[in-house]
């Protein structure tokens, strides 16, 4: 059976990337095998996933935060669901770190043991939407939109990779009692990536030194993860996924507001009705401009 539309793979009613899904790892993935001290990153797409990537990487490898190992954030924590010919998953040395978009229901039986930990750093949706329009027209591998209304409206539907963005961070969160699971905002890293570092560190144990705490949040601040090749995806990019232009980048800009720039007055209220819909009662808060407390 085929389960593929456009570059969609569809899976258990969840969106995957076909260009890289590992389909073995995936239609096996509730008997992966978890160790207890593996670490998840879990991100819907365009949410920070490559920044957190980063911050994790310097918090774990003293040779990525002293620059003497010249190993990529993506080879340190690497996509869980998608194809790495670099790494071995059941042969890598603990503690594991992985990368991931799987929606709750697809998570490995093992994570509900709740030793492995999960990060998951959400993002306000407007400006996920907007990367996310900017990022597909940039990527080969992704669907091409004419305009922010016609991938406003595969957005909302849920017809992009990652699915609806609605129904990944409520299952996550509606089912965080099953899991080890931190969740933290995308915003709060950009205005105080110092405690966004420190809150992290605790969350997963991991004891650093005031040195090696300024070195992390220095080389994870954005303009220096930018032009940064370890961190920035740019080989990955050019040498094996490809673009339609070259003044695109994977690390765009990384703002709290950007929306503002794009969406019309009608746009904008149309999503704050879906939104609202959507996330009555939610208890996790969102920041939807740069000034916001």
């Amino acid at each position: 059976m085929d389960n593929t539309v456009g570059n969609l793979f569809n899976f258990k009613g969840y969106n995957f990337d076909h260009s890289f899904i590992n389909i073995d790892l995936v239609e096996n993935i509730e008997d992966f095998k978890i160790r207890n001290d593996d670490v998840f990153l879990i991100t819907y797409p365009k949410s920070g996933t490559i920044w957190t990537q980063q911050i994790l990487s310097l918090i774990y490898f003293e040779g990525h935060r002293n620059r003497t190992e010249n190993i990529t954030t993506l080879n340190r924590v690497p996509f869980f669901e998608y194809v790495n010919k670099t790494s071995n998953f059941f042969e890598a040395p603990s503690p594991r770190l992985f990368t991931s978009h799987i929606p709750y229901y697809l998570a490995p039986k093992g994570l509900k043991k709740k030793k492995a930990k999960i990060l998951y750093i959400y993002r306000n949706p407007k400006d996920v939407m907007i990367s996310y329009f900017h990022f597909s027209n940039w990527l080969v591998t992704l669907e091409k939109t004419e305009n922010i209304e016609h991938f406003m409206e595969k957005f909302l539907d849920g017809k992009v990779v990652g699915s609806r963005w609605f129904d990944h961070i409520r299952g996550w969160y509606e089912h965080k009692d099953d899991f080890n699971i931190l969740f933290m905002c995308f915003e709060d890293l950009k205005k105080d990536l110092r405690n966004s570092v420190l809150k992290i560190s605790s969350f997963l144990e991991k004891e650093l030194s005031e040195e090696d705490v300024n070195a992390v949040v220095r080389q994870a601040a954005f303009q220096n993860m930018k032009s940064d090749p370890q961190a920035n995806y740019g080989d990955i990019i050019k040498n094996i996924v490809g673009t339609r232009n070259s003044e695109g980048r994977f690390l765009r800009k990384g703002t709290i507001g950007d929306w503002k720039h794009h969406l019309t007055v009608e746009q904008n209220e149309r999503f704050d009705k879906i939104f609202q819909k959507n996330m009555k009662d939610f208890p996790l808060k969102f920041i939807w401009d740069i000034n916001e407390k």
